[in-house]
């Protein structure tokens, strides 16, 4: 984090979930060096006995404060309903106020889906879509009431950590697909509830080296290079979260985005095509003429997916 004269967000309170380590780091990291006062979400052992770290997220704390920025820890599960109800409680407690949301926090549990266990489905489901709904249902609950009594718009920022997975069907992760999936669906609806009150909502496609892909089939490609370009640095995502968390994206909502290395690429709804229609009313054999003969001249969609460079 360089020293910046610039602070759009200045007076501005943040949540970032899972912000202990990498791409929630970073982009904790950018808000407070943008301005913002940020509650650093992570899982920490809070008297629980669970044996699980408080460290990671106390020294990104500490590296906000080195700064000059203001932070706080939040130690909690986000996919605890209760928990994620503190968390936007001390932020509120903390500071004052809350104006962003930042949902990062998440997991893998890799597998073929005739191999995958119900556990590794559930869990997998469990925090990133349960996650990422508790803390949008607790923040927009803030911003909603917020808004009634004052009877204005609130700054409210709601920035969701989605992958390309869902759309191209990561082969061994059914169940992060379905999961990433439904935060876009999700994103989009709150979105559309929201606008009214001066909330926005969008998700992001991060590309990035991360605790996710270090290991396993994807552990090359994310790898860091010995020289030139890194194009799955998560520092390059970080930008992104603070233009969506500024007052220059008020009216971008409802918006899904790839970033990685140089590139930020807009994804658009699927288009409605090819339409097929009949004279009377369907039957089997009238759906097969019409549909049989376009499916075979296409491919089945299985193939053609690389979508990394």
């Amino acid at each position: 984090m360089s020293p910046s004269t610039s602070t759009p967000l200045e007076g501005k309170v943040a949540v970032v979930t899972g912000a202990a380590r990498g791409l929630g780091r970073v982009e904790a990291l950018e808000l407070a060096r943008l301005g913002a006062r940020v509650v650093v979400n992570d899982l920490g052992t809070a008297g629980d006995g669970s044996g699980r770290d408080e460290g990671p997220a106390r020294a990104v704390v500490d590296e906000i404060k080195a700064l000059g920025g203001e932070a706080v820890p939040h130690f909690g599960d986000v996919a605890v309903w209760n928990d994620s109800k503190a968390m936007i409680g001390t932020a509120i407690e903390a500071f004052g106020d809350l104006n962003i949301l930042v949902n990062n926090a998440g997991f893998c549990r890799d597998r073929m889906i005739f191999n995958m266990s119900e556990d590794e489905f559930d869990s997998v489901i469990r925090v990133h879509l349960k996650g990422h709904f508790c803390g949008m249902r607790f923040a927009s609950e803030y911003w909603r009431n917020h808004a009634k009594e004052t009877g204005g718009a609130v700054y409210g920022r709601i920035i969701n950590t989605s992958s390309e997975a869902f759309i191209f069907g990561s082969a061994g992760q059914p169940n992060y697909a379905a999961a990433k999936a439904g935060i876009v669906a999700m994103t989009m609806s709150a979105a559309q509830v929201l606008e009214k009150y001066g909330i926005t909502a969008n998700a992001i496609m991060p590309r990035a080296r991360t605790r996710m892909n270090d290991s396993g089939t994807l552990a090359a490609m994310f790898a860091k290079p010995e020289t030139g370009f890194d194009y799955y640095a998560p520092e390059h995502v970080a930008p992104l979260v603070g233009f969506l968390a500024s007052p220059d994206a008020a009216n971008v909502s409802g918006h899904v985005l790839v970033v990685y290395g140089r590139d930020i690429t807009l994804v658009r709804a699927p288009k409605l095509e090819p339409s097929f229609s009949t004279e009377d009313h369907w039957t089997t054999e009238e759906v097969t003429r019409k549909l049989a003969p376009w499916f075979a001249a296409h491919r089945p969609i299985t193939d053609g997916f690389t979508v990394m460079p």
